[in-house]
């Protein structure tokens, strides 16, 4: 199956010209027909002393667009660029969705996850047969991307398929689908999201009651706050998880409180939660968390303070810079770059040539918040990494970049040996000319 979008006369199906040469002509002919083979060979093998032109070889790319394969229009692509020709952006769309949508029946589950991922981020209106279809998936990784899809695209109203989703038998997905629903404030959940609530005992039913406040409900605060001193840590986690989201002033107390934990994933969690909630009163138990014993506490400690934006923070979050565990070392990066020191681009250098991978990917990650240009070239370099890990990271980053001429970054991962970064490094081209259209449409 492959989806292909409408696309617009400058960039999708070419425009023919008043009398177009015998061979575009005949290519114009074969792809009406939906002959796409033989536009393809055409193409390749003219007839003696004609060449193709760039309209003939547009439909070429097209034309294996339809097939379902963009590596091989891929290929082809450079021929429209030669000579300093500019990129051609309707079709570079084409291309880099053509990526992604030929992957969502892979037979390697990890790489259907990757495509719903890029078309969770993407959130576009027009693909909800395609997310419908991930709900059905035999992977439950896969399923819940889908539903994630499903409410970012703002399609949920729409959805049947993904009020099925609250009965899937993966407690993973069931959450999604409450998310998703309930973001978007669908009528007709309530007596489910209740009957969740009363009959589950773990994380689903702190979910199924915040989705009941998002629904109106606001009496569930109480059993969402509550649910904060229960004996299971992963009940306390989702519930402190969902109150950093909500965001009630009467919450900043309990999330406050929970940094002091018995247990170091629950001190994370409510670290993490005091930058969701971002408030500046959040400033003083995070800086108590950045000294605690547990490297993940201090790690999520540190981001939280970057997320809350105040900058008088960076005395607090530079000696951070030196910790001997490295994740907290690049949280602290990350941390510094949103609280406006480009002077943790240095660091994020070195830790850029970590001989771990995971380090390697991480420093990426942290680098889709840098504002400066010499960020750019660390996040390509690590596009060409030896491992797949920081090439895969390096793509994600470059579609969350608020960095300028990152197009010619992205191409570099739809060339890659690992379908899993091509596709998303494809979801980020397509962020990135999304944006781009945007500035465009405002500055006419």
């Amino acid at each position: 199956m492959i989806w292909v979008s409408p696309m617009p006369a400058t960039g999708g199906t070419p425009t023919p010209k008043a009398s177009p040469p015998s061979l575009e002509r005949d290519v114009m002919t074969l792809y009406r027909k939906a002959e796409y083979s033989r536009v393809i060979d055409l193409v390749q093998h003219p007839p003696s002393g004609q060449e193709p032109s760039l309209e003939a070889i547009r439909y070429a790319i097209l034309s294996y667009v339809k097939m379902g394969k963009p590596e091989e229009a891929w290929k082809l692509y450079p021929k429209l660029t030669a000579g300093d020709r500019p990129d051609d952006p309707a079709l570079l769309r084409e291309v880099a969705r053509a990526f992604i949508v030929s992957r969502v029946r892979d037979s390697q589950e990890h790489i259907r996850i990757a495509a719903y991922t890029a078309l969770a981020e993407m959130g576009e209106g027009d693909t909800l047969p395609l997310l419908e279809d991930g709900l059905l998936d035999s992977s439950a990784l896969v399923r819940a991307r889908a539903a994630e899809a499903i409410g970012r695209s703002g399609l949920a109203g729409r959805s049947a398929a993904l009020k099925r989703a609250l009965r899937d038998e993966a407690p993973g997905v069931r959450i999604a689908a409450i998310n998703a629903l309930s973001d978007a404030k669908v009528s007709g959940i309530a007596d489910q999201l209740t009957e969740i609530a009363r009959v589950d005992e773990g994380p689903e039913s702190i979910f199924a009651f915040a989705g009941l406040y998002k629904l109106g409900r606001t009496d569930v605060l109480t059993d969402i706050s509550s649910a904060v001193t229960l004996p299971d840590p992963e009940v306390r986690m989702a519930a402190l998880g969902v109150l950093g989201r909500l965001r009630r002033p009467a919450s900043l107390s309990i999330l406050s409180q929970a940094v002091y934990d018995p247990h170091p994933a629950v001190r994370a969690f409510a670290a993490g939660a005091l930058g969701e909630f971002g408030s500046i009163e959040g400033i003083a138990p995070l800086t108590h968390a950045l000294g605690d014993e547990d490297p993940r506490v201090r790690s999520v400690a540190a981001s939280s303070l970057g997320r809350l934006g105040v900058a008088e923070s960076r005395s607090v979050v530079q000696p951070l810079l030196r910790d001997s565990d490295e994740h907290v070392r690049i949280s602290a990066v990350e941390s510094l770059l949103r609280l406006g020191d480009a002077g943790a681009i240095l660091n994020a250098a070195a830790l850029a040539r970590h001989p771990d991978p995971s380090i390697r990917g991480d420093t990426a990650h942290a680098l889709a918040l840098a504002t400066t240009a010499n960020a750019l070239p660390i996040l390509e370099n690590l596009l060409r990494d030896q491992q797949p890990l920081p090439r895969l990271m390096a793509a994600r980053a470059l579609g969350k970049s608020p960095l300028k001429s990152l197009i010619p970054a992205a191409k570099i991962g739809l060339q890659d040996s690992d379908p899993a970064v091509r596709i998303t490094s494809a979801g980020s081209l397509l962020r990135i000319l999304s944006r781009k259209d945007k500035v465009s449409t405002r500055k006419g």
